[in-house]
């Protein structure tokens, strides 16, 4: 049986509430301190303390620390240009028929000019200035500098909003999902798409880091869903079980009236964590076969961008525009 130490967060559980956590790890991947904790109620997962006003580091330096440029690489524009085909299909008959749509975290815009070249209105907030201005100039997008809060559009203005990878960047999960059941029409679908906890393709001391503030598994992802005035549609895993994609339809208003606790999810949580050790991790075919993948995903992404002209004349050529 697992033994964790019960302690208290300095700040409330963004699912449930409480303070009764557990510490999951006390170190990020790039072996600096980062107090990392467990709801025992729900379990949530997050960096105890929380990050003071990280505004100012996704502004001008989450991407450079994690791509190392102010605006997109060839091979990042290809990357994500591949990225972008997957959740194409990914998405299917959410948008088949011309939508207005809010794609949150925008990127370099890759995602959002392909749904534009499907016929969809599409706008998009990205507070990474360099990365804004680079889709704005390179694609023509609609994309506003700043942080989901600064969204500058009317209550039930979009038909579908997505949200990839951002969630758990973000200071207060809840506030953020709030925020987007307001902006979506009734009935509207919001397509978040997180990593989940319980991955284990990953080595397992990579599995935290400072810019995760915030990790979900499907059962506490859904929960806050829920509390933020959505129902689940349905819920995809990623074939290497990194990721989980959650379609959540808008069905009322935000509300603590429903249970928030999530039984016995805290001890399944930390006992996927405390077994995913380096030894299982590099016994495992999985581990071998990524790297190689990786590799030969260099090789082919450096032979597609030694002509490169354009983001947009490599994306038109690799959408069939």
């Amino acid at each position: 049986m697992q033994q964790t130490v019960k302690e208290s967060a300095s700040s409330p559980c963004n699912v449930c509430e409480g303070s009764n956590v557990s510490v999951l790890a006390s170190h990020s991947r790039s072996g600096k301190p980062l107090r990392t904790v467990i709801c025992q109620d729900c379990g949530l997962v997050w960096s105890d303390p929380l990050p003071h006003n990280p505004r100012s580091y996704y502004e001008d330096d989450y991407r450079v620390a994690y791509k190392g440029t102010f605006t997109p690489k060839p091979k990042h524009i290809l990357r994500a240009g591949n990225v972008a085909l997957y959740r194409r299909a990914l998405l299917g008959k959410w948008i088949a028929q011309p939508k207005k749509i809010l794609d949150v975290g925008t990127g370099g815009g890759e995602f959002a000019y392909l749904l534009q070249t499907l016929g969809h209105d599409v706008h998009g907030i990205e507070p990474n200035k360099g990365y804004a201005e680079y889709s704005k100039k390179e694609y023509g997008l609609n994309v506003q500098v700043g942080f989901i809060q600064d969204i500058q559009q009317p209550d039930s203005s979009f038909d579908l909003i997505t949200i990839w990878h951002v969630l758990e960047h973000t200071e207060n999960p809840f506030d953020v999902l709030t925020k987007l059941c307001a902006l979506l029409k009734p009935e509207g679908i919001l397509v978040v798409e997180v990593p989940t906890i319980e991955a284990t393709c990953q080595s397992p001391k990579s599995t935290f880091h400072e810019a995760h503030i915030f990790n979900f598994n499907l059962d506490t992802l859904r929960k806050l869903g829920e509390k933020a005035g959505f129902s689940e549609v349905e819920h995809k895993i990623s074939g290497d079980g990194a990721n989980m994609t959650i379609f959540l339809k808008k069905c009322g208003l935000p509300t603590n009236d429903l249970p928030l606790k999530i039984a016995g999810n805290a001890e399944r949580i930390t006992g996927i964590v405390k077994n995913h050790t380096a030894l299982k991790h590099y016994l495992t075919a999985w581990t071998y076969r990524r790297f190689f993948a990786r590799m030969s995903r260099m090789i082919k992404e450096k032979q597609e961008t030694a002509n490169f002209e354009s983001g947009k004349k490599l994306l038109d050529t690799l959408y069939g525009n």
